[in-house]
């Protein structure tokens, strides 16, 4: 039997102070918010239009026109209301909060009494709701505005979201469901599911719990459900889906019997959050396991050393175990996003490093990669190789540009970054009655009802410096409780001290954490030491695309290697085995602050003989090389780029 073993605190009970993430919340809540505002009122000349905004005005009667875009563009417009809500508890502002009240007013209007609220149908094919779940994405929209309210709610206090979302929740309760006077169906697109939890634990109604599980539930019951759905409609939005096999929808099996991530990554993400949130509420085990086969093989055997997932521009989907390339890979913003949703539920199930160590690779590899610096530009997709100008870079779609860009026609990914940035302070830590956990060594405060209430501040310069400091203030002195740091998985070498002495009485459990049990007074420390030294990292044997290549880490962070800095042509490069890989100071004025690294290398020379097939190898020239944090890459402009390298 397993049960919720933590909880993860409250936003409002967390304040980021680090000198790493403070500069991207700081770009996201002063840059990209506003930017992303601007685009959603198609305001940004020179990029996609977004019309989401003007969709709201025509559904609501405020003004004529035509629907324009996707037929999920409200998802757009919600999870952009979900990132301003978790900006509020990071900084106050009282105007962006007035519009985002304006527009939760505005979606208010756009709501039919019966609670159906979904622009497109509103406003486009209202004779045909419901009738394409495969692909239209009704409670996919649906799901992201839920999140958002349960979010505003939660930032404000304010309920008039919450309470639109509840409406249109319960409309879709009276819908679905094996009772009588219900129809059967399942999403197309997961996101319902998660929502739905996240609006239980928010409300306390059962219902909401109840209809998730049901979705959950009825997934894999019959496989064939979107094929039937298809030949049973007289009209069809768009073919593509209904194409796709039955575990592109992960709908091949139940989900308590699948073991293997399939299909589409983001889609696959999504329920996954939701049944790890579940199964901890409902100590439901084989749920539990289910999920738990599903993260060990994605982990394992299907994830890209960044932490992309979803290697296949067809469908942005998951193919087979070590299909990993890397000039197609897709890795899009959205799927590494939804991996820290899982490992999020996961941890809060079962406190585990595994989970918390992904969580890190997330967060500083495979989800800021997806941003500009300066948060005006976005990638849709995560290459670890990129040949600008080369056919596999390209199949004819804009996704596949090695340079970011001001916006998508599939503009999922922007708004979905936002809200992760905007929230980690809530991925931080979490806590039970006698343990505090730390997760991830972001600094700044954090507040806990453990032990009577504690209040503990965490000061480093992580990434760059594996030196983290802890200072616990409990309410009452002589407080008794745990607090448990993670050992991460990167590092060789930790060394823990409380008040500058070495600890004799932690434990580094078998998941990865010191547990520290102690008698607290104000003012105790705990400082830790975590050997930082570059490392050569090699895949899988089975991964065909990094055969004879590595790539290198430092700390949580992996490293690229860039044309800007070690010329084009990355391919003519390799790194020996022997060479000692120098690590470079701290360089301020360099990609808004980098530590990088350098390394002897060796060049084939490519104009000693111009024959395309040769009997002798190229001769080699010496060369320093250079490399560079992945998410940091394509801010010089378009180049080329590789992370893994001959060696």
């Amino acid at each position: 039997m397993i049960k919720k073993e933590t909880s993860f605190i409250d936003l409002k009970q967390v304040k980021i102070d680090d000198p790493f993430f403070s500069r991207v919340q700081n770009v996201v809540i002063h840059t990209m918010l506003p930017y992303q505002e601007r685009v959603l009122h198609d305001e940004v000349s020179g990029i996609r239009k977004s019309h989401v905004i003007k969709n709201f005005r025509i559904a609501a009667g405020d003004e004529k026109g035509t629907y324009y875009g996707r037929v999920f563009q409200d998802s757009d417009l919600a999870k952009w209301l979900e990132a301003v809500a978790y900006s509020l508890t990071v900084e106050a502002n009282p105007e962006l909060e007035a519009r985002a009240d304006a527009i939760i007013d505005l979606i208010g209007r756009a709501q039919q009494p019966d609670g159906y609220l979904d622009t497109y149908f509103i406003a486009a094919e209202s004779e045909h709701k419901w009738q394409n779940l495969t692909d239209c994405h009704e409670m996919y929209c649906a799901g992201h505005m839920t999140e958002a309210g349960v979010a505003y709610y939660q930032a404000t206090g304010k309920t008039k979201l919450l309470d639109i979302c509840c409406k249109l929740c319960d409309h879709i309760d009276r819908r679905f469901g094996r009772e009588a006077g219900k129809v059967t169906g399942i999403p197309g697109h997961e996101e319902i599911e998660l929502a739905l939890m996240r609006l239980y634990q928010a409300t306390g109604e059962e219902r909401y719990r109840k209809l998730a599980a049901y979705f959950i539930d009825e997934r894999g019951r019959d496989p064939e459900f979107f094929h039937k759905e298809a030949a049973a409609r007289s009209w069809s939005r768009t073919d593509y889906m209904d194409k796709q096999p039955p575990s592109y929808m992960q709908n091949h099996k139940p989900v308590r019997e699948q073991d293997t991530v399939e299909g589409h990554a983001v889609r696959c993400m999504y329920l996954l959050t939701a049944a790890a949130n579940l199964a901890a509420q409902n100590h439901d085990e084989a749920l539990m396991a289910a999920c738990r086969k599903m993260w060990d093989n994605m982990v394992d055997r299907r994830m890209y050393i960044t932490g992309g997932i979803g290697s296949t521009y067809y469908g942005e989907a998951f193919t087979v175990d070590y299909d990993l390339p890397n000039d197609t890979a897709y890795a899009e913003t959205c799927a590494a996003v939804g991996v820290c949703f899982f490992a999020k539920q996961m941890l809060e199930a079962d406190p585990d490093a595994r989970y918390a160590d992904i969580l890190e690779r997330e967060i500083y590899n495979g989800t800021i990669s997806g941003m500009q610096l300066d948060g005006t530009k976005f990638f849709y997709i995560n290459q670890l190789e990129a040949n600008p100008g080369m056919p596999t870079n390209a199949y004819g779609e804009e996704e596949y540009t090695p340079e970011r860009i001001g916006w998508y026609d599939c503009a999922c990914c922007p708004p979905n970054l936002a809200r992760l940035m905007t929230s980690l302070g809530s991925y931080v830590w979490s806590s039970s009655e006698d343990t505090i956990y730390s997760h991830l060594f972001v600094g700044g405060t954090a507040s806990f009802e453990t032990a009577g209430g504690v209040k503990i501040a965490l000061t480093s310069k992580y990434p760059w410096n594996g030196s983290v400091t802890y200072t616990v203030e409990p309410e009452q002195a002589g407080a008794e409780f745990t607090l448990a740091v993670r050992y991460p998985g990167w590092c060789h070498q930790m060394q823990v001290k409380v008040n500058g002495i070495p600890v004799s009485g932690a434990v580094k459990t078998d998941k990865g954490y010191w547990m520290i049990q102690r008698s607290w007074q104000p003012g105790d420390t705990v400082s830790c030491e975590m050997e930082m030294e570059p490392e050569r990292v090699y895949a899988h044997p089975m991964v065909r695309a990094d055969a004879g290549c590595v790539a290198l880490r430092r700390g949580p962070i992996i490293y690229t290697f860039e044309g800007v800095d070690n010329g084009e042509d990355l391919q003519t490069l390799r790194i020996p085995r022997e060479a000692k890989i120098e690590v470079l100071p701290y360089q301020a004025d360099l990609l808004e602050g980098i530590v990088a690294l350098r390394v002897t290398g060796c060049r084939k020379k490519t104009a000693v003989n111009p024959a395309l097939y040769a009997e002798d190898a190229a001769p080699e020239e010496v060369v320093t090389l250079q490399a560079i944090p992945y998410y940091a890459w394509c801010n010089r402009g378009m180049t080329h780029m590789r992370v893994w390298m001959q060696e």
